[in-house]
């Protein structure tokens, strides 16, 4: 239990480093890019435009935005860092449920890998780090446009292209059986 909680904290401790310094290499936020509209820098848009659950693109200047939590997928082996937009950033700060219109939550993820470096260099303790990235996930609240999805919009991106509609079509079953609860979320707040 012990090393079990030193690995989840050194682990959340390396997300959020990680997290840092992969925000450190993107271009400044403008102060038009806290808005809560959802245009991509790339204006790569999730499948199915007409669809109510899609139509969801990278938020410019996403990376800017505050961690919220790191988190480590032990099936996909993954480390992940969840960032919020501003309004995001203050329903979670504030206990705000159900999160308001605006939320903007992105996943960045990435391959979870032995540090070279840190190897050894803490007796059996093992520091780990991130590897490849895998993903960037976005979900977007608004009640209106997402109804059918628990005001949910979803988009899920791999080297900045939208996935394909079936790999889509798992975002909200899952969040409705796992996190009805917490207004479809499944992450929580690391003050």
């Amino acid at each position: 239990m012990r090393s079990t909680l030193k690995y989840s904290v050194a682990t959340a401790v390396l997300a959020a480093a990680a997290l840092t310094v992969f925000a450190r290499g993107t271009p400044a936020q403008s102060a038009s890019d806290s808005s809560p509209s959802v245009t991509g820098a790339d204006d790569k848009t999730s499948p199915i435009l007409s669809s109510p659950i899609y139509g969801v693109t990278i938020p410019a200047g996403y990376r800017q935005w505050e961690l919220i939590a790191p988190s480590h997928e032990a099936i996909l082996d993954e480390l992940r860092g969840i960032l919020g937009n501003p309004v995001a950033t203050k329903a979670y700060r504030e206990g705000t449920l159900p999160f308001p219109d605006g939320t903007i939550l992105a996943k960045v993820a990435w391959k979870h890998v032995p540090s070279v470096q840190d190897n050894g260099a803490l007796g059996k303790f093992q520091a780990f780090v991130p590897g490849h990235p895998t993903t960037v996930q976005i979900m977007v609240k608004d009640s209106k446009k997402y109804a059918s999805t628990g005001g949910w919009g979803f988009g899920r991106f791999i080297n900045g292209q939208p996935v394909d509609e079936a790999q889509h079509k798992t975002c909200f079953p899952c969040h409705s059986a796992f996190a009805k609860q917490h207004d479809f979320v499944f992450t929580r707040y690391a003050p």
